[in-house]
Parts: C-alpha cells; structure tokens; sequence
C-alpha cells in the first residue's frame, strides 16, 4: 500500500514518454533538402481547404456556390406611398396625434430616419414598425387611415 505514494502518474500531452519525433512542417526548397540529406521520413500532402488564398482562381466550392445575380434577386416589399402619406397626415394635422417625426420615433423606439423612409415610401415593409406607428396614432396598419374612436 505504501507503494502508491511513490509512484506518479503524468496526464496531460506533455508528459514526454520516449524519443518519438515530432511531425514538423518544412517551409521552403532549402529545409526539404535537408531533411532528405538527413534521411528523415518525408510525407507529402496536397491541402485543399487552405484559408485565405489570393494567388489564382477562387477553390471550387468558392465557384460553385456563386450566385447568377442577374435573374434571382427579387425586390423586397416596400410601404405602399398611402400609408406613408396616411401616417404623415395624422401626425401633421392638429389634435393630439401632432408630432414630429422624432417624437413619434422615440414613441415607438424606433430612429427617426425609420420614420422618414416609412412616410416617404422608401422604407422595407416592416410590419413590427408600422403595427408600433399604429398603436400610437390610432390608424389601421394596413391601410392608415384613422381608426374610429369608440
């Protein structure tokens, strides 16, 4: 029993365990020759997946996976121009609902610049912003117009 104190038990990868050779990577003609004067075992291996190359052609799956832009890209919906106007009548004309384009932003936590592309027209259609700018105006998300007030 008392043997086991003095014994040790090395775990981990450096725990060495004989002369075996490491595998190294020769970089360049002179260090090839070399280890061919030496008489090392040398293995060859052609690497495919070889990270950023910029000498020559992209690899093949680069290619394969290039997309003909020219007749797949689809526009994405865009706000109709009558609901932006909608939304910028209610919120121009007098009454309760008369903001500023940043007011009615910071109401529905959203940049200014979100609301102006929505009233101009220019704005990708999303529904989370215009259901927000409804809420606060009283006006229908699919179309603008004002609500009926009950």
């Amino acid at each position: 029993m008392s043997d086991d104190w003095d014994t040790v038990t090395k775990i981990g990868s450096k725990t060495g365990g004989g002369a075996s050779s490491r595998e190294t990577v020769i970089r360049g003609k002179g260090a090839l020759n070399q280890a061919q004067r030496t008489g090392a075992v040398i293995g060859t291996e052609k690497k495919y997946a070889a990270g950023n190359t910029s000498k020559g052609a992209p690899s093949e799956g680069q290619r394969l996976t290039k997309v003909d832009r020219s007749d797949d890209i689809i526009a994405p919906n865009k706000v109709p121009q009558e609901i932006g106007q909608n939304i910028r009548n209610r919120r121009s004309k007098e009454g309760q609902y008369k903001m500023t384009q940043a007011e009615l932003a910071k109401k529905v936590n959203a940049p200014a610049n979100d609301i102006k592309q929505l009233e101009s027209g220019e704005a990708i259609k999303n529904q989370a912003l215009l259901n927000k700018v409804a809420r606060v105006l009283k006006i229908s998300p699919k179309t603008g117009l004002p609500l009926e007030d009950k």
